[in-house]
């Protein structure tokens, strides 16, 4: 699951090596000793969305110890990427973890991951834009353990109250326009949603734009069309039809949407797990996103598991992560917590079995994937920064500044 507020800033990997002064030559200069023992103990460290997440890890690696008679301790982070860099930087990491798309580039370029992509036989089942996002150097480093997209969630109650109908659900830009004017007043919003590229990403995408070319060596980000992207969201914001949950006093679309607050949001599918814990009595409809001037567009999440370069036990580690991304196991995620399968044919089996899901499970076919690249987790987490002033700044001007940070961060890691 992707964080709820995917900006919120957080120590990197490489701030801890240049503060604690390591090498990032793990696994490198120095090849770890690998256990050959029959039975050996595993851990791993998960950066959970809750309770129901961390059972259901525990309760897979409980059943992987019955199955191949090594030991599993399941340990759920408090701060995934401070913990993660802490580890590396005293060479004790967990054997095998969550590596969240932003951070991958940091560890893969850092030499923290094993590359064990090779060793997956049936790689192919999984999604190709997951698998680009944990590839580097050509390599499939590590396996997406799910997957996620964004899509627009309506509640039906307030749409029914505006006079709305299943007709009148948003297909493009115009229509979004038109349909979250009718919703707003007494104290609801009609569209909310984070102020973040996470979330308003899916229009520059819908615009025809994006971030970077898609081999993510060239910056595109000051373009036109992105320009137009950023400027239907203004204009939605000034309007006072869009908000951000912040602005409603919510911390999340999701929050925003379950309290009433919002008609409309944009979310992933861990949506569905939030309101039947929070908001259960809230009905609402889940449909693809509208199409802007280039047709289709949202955005695609996901973590890997990631095992040590420094782990001594990185075959048993590889064989623990087969079981755990196996599809069937990923079904058993998918029930438990809301995720859905990275594999193809799970993915395929997860559809007919969570027919309210088929927007998000649909979105798959055209999503973009993540900026992966090393150092660019601050790039973006100051271009967030600037789309919070969107509603009074220039979008050219939050692009321009994206444009040349981005450009001084491939320099860096060219």
């Amino acid at each position: 699951m992707v964080p709820r507020t995917a900006a919120a800033a957080l120590l990197t990997c490489a701030a801890l090596l240049t503060a604690t002064g390591c090498s990032s030559s793990f696994g490198g200069d120095k090849e770890k000793k690998q256990d050959t023992s029959a039975k050996q103990h595993l851990k791993v460290l998960i950066a959970t969305s809750g309770d129901a997440e961390t059972k259901a890890v525990k309760e897979a690696a409980a059943a992987y110890e019955k199955k191949s008679g090594n030991k599993v301790t399941v340990e759920a982070a408090k701060d995934m990427n401070q913990q993660l860099a802490q580890s590396f930087a005293g060479h004790k990491p967990p054997d095998v973890f969550y590596v969240n798309s932003d951070m991958f580039a940091n560890y893969a370029k850092g030499g923290s991951l094993y590359a064990y992509g090779d060793k997956i036989k049936d790689a192919d089942d999984f999604a190709e834009q997951l698998r680009s996002s944990f590839t580097y150097d050509d390599k499939l480093v590590c396996l997406p353990k799910d997957t996620s997209t964004l899509a627009l969630a309506i509640n039906t109650d307030l749409w029914k109250k505006a006079g709305l109908t299943e007709k009148d659900y948003p297909t493009s830009w115009e229509q979004l326009r038109k349909v979250a004017g009718k919703l707003t007043g007494d104290g609801v919003t009609g569209l909310v949603t984070s102020d973040e590229y996470q979330r308003l990403g899916v229009f520059l995408k819908q615009a025809g734009g994006w971030i970077t070319d898609a081999g993510q060596t060239k910056m595109t980000a000051d373009s036109a069309k992105n320009a137009e992207g950023l400027g239907f969201v203004k204009s939605l914001l000034k309007s006072g039809s869009m908000k951000y949950a912040k602005q409603v006093d919510t911390s999340w679309g999701g929050e925003a949407f379950g309290k009433g607050k919002a008609a409309m949001t944009i979310e992933g599918n861990w949506l569905t797990g939030a309101m039947k814990l929070d908001y259960p009595d809230v009905k609402y409809k889940v449909v693809q996103l509208p199409a802007g001037p280039a047709g289709k567009g949202t955005l695609a999440f996901s973590n890997c598991w990631g095992v040590a370069a420094e782990s001594a036990h990185q075959s048993a580690a590889v064989d623990l992560v087969k079981y755990l991304s196996s599809g069937d196991q990923q079904l058993k995620f998918a029930e438990g917590f809301g995720v859905m399968p990275s594999r193809t044919s799970a993915l395929a089996e997860y559809a007919k079995q969570e027919p309210d899901a088929k927007a998000w499970v649909d979105a798959n076919a055209y999503a973009q994937g993540p900026v992966t690249i090393a150092g660019f987790d601050k790039v973006l987490s100051q271009f967030n920064t600037e789309l919070q002033s969107l509603p009074t700044t220039d979008p050219k001007k939050i692009l321009a500044d994206l444009q040349r940070n981005g450009e001084q961060a491939l320099a860096k890691g060219n």
